[in-house]
């Protein structure tokens, strides 16, 4: 099911593509169950964005919308969802589930914005681009995204969170995930084990990873490498087709450097397909 759910997000983001970047020069309009949306809509990046607290009370009137000044929060509550989302992030928490955006959520004349494609999963929301409208028609669904205590497996946050802390604990939040991404896509290859704990400690061609040699993979993670991890497994990638990294720095001459194609380099580490 989370494939799925990854692989229709993808498609629903190519097919709107074209109008999101139509709307970088025009103005895209957005309903909510056929009334006009109440509140402000920018277009930044080429990524449509409506102020969180008019989008939440639009769908939900009785919703408690409050802000923290100190640690820059905007936080949603409803009957059936808590939403918190933090000024220059690019993920929001829904009901303990981490959606991650490529653009970041931002304070505009005391609105906090945030991309709708986030909005709308988070309130367990229906969504379609309309030709006529020029813009999205939100509707009304479950009220809220199912929560992360039921969504994800706690055995693949440990083991992809080990991971990812062990191998890019210095690295920015992108560098992170792109390491969790090459975990996730080895396990959907047939070329390499299908759970994530046996793609960390497959030795098919040798130790593939060097934390699971020196041990360094029992360590805790970091707070940042798991929601790293929940970010991956609610299907955000950099690239589906990267199998390898490897940090030029310390090993510049690298089996993948010279057998794999190059994908490019996040943080010190460099990808391969």
């Amino acid at each position: 099911m989370k494939k799925f759910i990854a692989a229709l997000l993808v498609a629903f983001s190519l097919f709107l593509m074209v109008p999101l970047t139509a709307a970088a020069s025009s103005p895209v309009n957005v309903t909510v169950d056929g009334a006009p949306f109440s509140g402000s809509v920018q277009v930044k990046n080429n990524t449509t964005y409506v102020g969180i607290r008019k989008f939440a009370t639009d769908l939900y009137p009785t919703a408690s919308v409050t802000y923290s000044s100190d640690t820059r929060t905007l936080t949603v509550r409803t009957s059936a969802l808590t939403l918190t989302c933090t000024d220059e992030s690019s993920y929001i928490v829904a009901n303990g589930r981490y959606l991650y955006y490529d653009q970041p959520v931002f304070m505009k004349n005391g609105t906090m914005y945030a991309p709708i494609l986030q909005l709308y999963r988070a309130f367990g929301a229906g969504i379609k681009w309309s030709n006529t409208l020029g813009g999205f028609a939100i509707t009304r669904g479950s009220g809220g995204i199912a929560a992360g205590s039921s969504y994800y497996r706690s055995d693949e946050v440990l083991w992809l969170s080990r991971i990812i802390s062990a191998e890019a604990k210095g690295e920015p939040l992108l560098g992170k995930i792109a390491v969790g991404n090459v975990i996730l896509n080895r396990v959907r290859n047939s070329a390499f084990p299908n759970t994530i704990y046996g793609v960390i400690f497959d030795k098919k061609h040798g130790v593939q990873f060097t934390p699971a040699a020196n041990g360094t993979i029992y360590g805790t993670p970091t707070e940042e490498s798991i929601i790293a991890a929940k970010i991956c497994l609610e299907g955000y990638t950099v690239s589906e087709g990267i199998l390898y990294f490897v940090n030029p720095a310390k090993a510049p001459n690298s089996w993948a450097s010279k057998n794999r194609a190059y994908f490019g380099k996040i943080g010190n580490h460099a990808f391969y397909y």
